[in-house]
């Protein structure tokens, strides 16, 4: 089924203890793209300045990932820069330039808008909901956000919540949402809103899934080599959506979900063993089943 995802497309500086990487492709949409075309059809929409390398834009054609929805406009695509702590887990930034994406309004292509399923990714919630009025039909969706719309559009970010399916966003952003004293019951405040499916993320102590009242836990799949973090919540999220769409069907059980986070935590846990797309370009379908092979015996 027809997936559609929203969101930013960046060049990035990244250092890490393992390296430096200057102007890597990235974003919320390009990662999210990267993982979710193993598993299914995906279309992109989103913002580059002329600057953007072409070979990057080569790469999502070769992919087969729809770009009709890539809008390049004249300027400096958006940049951020940042530099990871020893423990690969706190990180600093060094500097954000929104150039292009300071004026970003998605359009969708009129084929967009009939989507089965739309991602919406880390944007400013007015964005997000000015994507869910675009919508001709009734897709699942799924949306990520971040502390930032919290503390500046909060209310936008509840109302954009109300109309999704399915948030992903990590444990601490839940408690700062909600102000419940603990994850369990910020999770039913947030499916009070509407989404009944809340995925928790937990960094280096794996994920949670809540579907209505169904609750599993996922560790992270342990990788090779941690290189680059940068990117690895786009790209769970992506294979994620991208294992639900390949499904083929609306018709989602829980057992769907429960095989869905074991998806995505596989494509993240390839993701981080390179600086920026380097290992979701290169990975095989081979090499994919291999590891959840490997990942599903772990969890038993």
């Amino acid at each position: 089924m027809s997936l559609v995802v929203v969101g930013s497309i960046a060049l990035d500086t990244v250092i890490t203890p393992k390296g430096r990487r200057d102007d890597a492709v990235g974003g919320s949409a390009t990662f999210f793209s990267l993982a979710a075309i193993h598993f299914s059809p995906v279309s992109l929409v989103g913002v580059v300045g002329n600057d953007f390398p072409q070979r990057a834009i080569n790469g999502f054609r070769e992919r087969n990932i729809d770009i009709e929805g890539l809008e390049v406009k004249e300027g400096k695509t958006f940049r951020w820069g940042g530099e990871y702590k020893q423990n690969m887990k706190n990180r600093d930034t060094i500097f954000t330039e929104l150039n292009v994406f300071k004026e970003f309004s998605p359009v969708l292509p009129a084929k967009y808008k009939k989507t089965d399923f739309l991602f919406l990714g880390n944007i400013h919630p007015e964005l997000q909901i000015q994507v869910l009025d675009q919508m001709e039909e009734k897709p699942i969706v799924g949306l990520d956000s971040m502390n930032l719309w919290i503390n500046v559009s909060k209310d936008k970010l509840i109302e954009a919540m109300s109309r999704v399916d399915i948030v992903i966003i990590n444990d601490e952003e839940i408690i700062q949402l909600t102000e419940a004293e603990c994850l369990s019951d910020g999770v039913k405040l947030i499916q009070d809103m509407g989404p009944k499916t809340v995925i928790a993320k937990k960094g280096k102590y794996g994920a949670e899934l809540f579907h209505h009242d169904q609750h599993a836990v996922y560790p992270i799949c342990p990788e090779d080599q941690l290189v680059d973090p940068t990117g690895a919540g786009d790209t769970f999220a992506g294979g994620f959506m991208g294992y639900l769409a390949g499904k083929n069907t609306k018709d989602l059980k829980f057992s769907d979900y429960q095989e869905a986070m074991i998806h995505g935590t596989v494509m993240a846990s390839f993701l981080v063993e390179s600086f920026s797309t380097d290992k979701l370009e290169s990975i095989t379908k081979d090499e994919i089943d291999s590891r959840l092979h490997v990942f599903c015996e772990l969890i038993g």
